[in-house]
């Protein structure tokens, strides 16, 4: 299945327009700081992406970055914008022609940046073995992944390697394409399937419990929209089968605890994060307005506390007494409910 992908990716595919879905191009439209950005990347680069997300969390600036399937480079030429001169973007692909393409443009997208020399380097690599890089553990500040793990074999080790490679503190945040339910073997058989980002999919409860086993406790949603599936007879293979692309954060936190538990915690945001002057938004539910005390559970405190986004917040409460489970927390199907918490204040997964 692995040579199928990289067959598939490196010389059936020209462009994203040969795609038969929209399984790998249904990111939303960016916020314009961000079209700016894309609007500097080299049109080669462009015109061969297949990601389905905008992977590019808050307050990068002099940060580490590792691209998990980097294709032909565009993620990373504009996390290499916002991580600045200071920090350093890695991209990691298998596919040989995508990564030429990267790295034929590194001297332009070097001098269109007003680099000195290039942020970004792009090695190739199997996303199972990382550890088979020169990668050292515990020194990325975050690891970002566009619509790539999905087609990945082993999907545990993709997440395990990259437990080992975040700093504490650190955070997965990817986009990829998601189930309703366990894909039939037939299907996760079928390499044009697998290829399109569909067969290969995980079944959104699977992939939580694959993502704690890893060491990420308490995945967090951020995004999600439903996938259509434009080529009629995918539509007939697939049958009643729901998928969305949806985008995840995970934190390599030690002391995150299995359920939200509420210790009568609060957090207030002060507004102090770039092109968030108004609203931080943690994730799905996690939607925190500027200056409004936030009652939180014990991990979104820690997810806010223990990372690059404490100086943001003013924290409220501490450890001695616990209350129970946090009020509003569930297991609830995580795509397809509302996205605004309710309007007194807090949230919760």
């Amino acid at each position: 299945m692995r040579e199928a992908v990289e067959t598939y990716y490196g010389s059936v595919l020209e462009s994203s327009n040969d795609l038969k879905t929209n399984a790998c191009t249904t990111a939303g439209a960016p916020p314009p700081h961000l079209s700016s950005l894309l609007g500097n990347i080299h049109g080669d680069v462009t015109s061969t992406y297949y990601g389905c997300g905008l992977v590019y969390p808050q307050e990068l600036t002099g940060t580490r970055i590792l691209d998990l399937g980097c294709g032909s480079g565009r993620d990373c030429y504009v996390l290499s914008q916002l991580v600045g001169q200071n920090g350093s973007v890695v991209g990691v692909d298998m596919t040989d022609n995508q990564l030429a393409i990267a790295r034929r443009h590194i001297d332009y997208h070097t001098e269109k940046f007003g680099f000195d020399k290039p942020n970004f380097e792009f090695k190739k690599g199997y996303l199972e073995k990382l550890d088979e890089l020169d990668l050292e553990p515990a020194s990325f500040d975050v690891i970002v992944s566009n619509c790539v793990i999905n087609l990945a074999v082993d999907k545990f080790a993709v997440l395990r390697h990259a437990h080992t490679l975040l700093k504490e503190g650190g955070e997965l945040y990817f986009a990829d394409v998601y189930a309703d339910r366990r894909i039939p073997s037939d299907l996760s058989r079928d390499p044009v399937l697998y290829s399109e980002c569909l067969s290969g999919a995980l079944y959104w409860n699977d992939f939580q419990s694959l993502a704690r086993e890893a060491g990420f406790c308490d995945p967090r949603l951020v995004a999600d929209n439903p996938i259509a599936i434009r080529d009629s007879a995918v539509a007939e293979r697939i049958g009643n089968i729901q998928f969305y692309s949806a985008t995840y954060r995970l934190f390599k936190l030690p002391e995150l605890e299995p359920a939200c538990e509420d210790y009568g915690q609060a957090v207030v945001y002060r507004g102090s994060i770039q092109h968030a002057p108004h609203q931080f938004i943690l994730d799905k539910h996690h939607l925190i307005d500027r200056g409004r005390t936030f009652p939180v559970c014990g991990n979104t405190w820690r997810m806010l506390h223990d990372t690059r986004f404490r100086v943001h917040f003013d924290f409220i409460g501490n450890w001695e007494r616990h209350y129970g489970i946090f009020e509003g927390c569930g297991s609830s199907l995580p795509f397809d409910v509302p996205a605004e918490p309710d309007s007194s204040g807090g949230g919760c997964c």
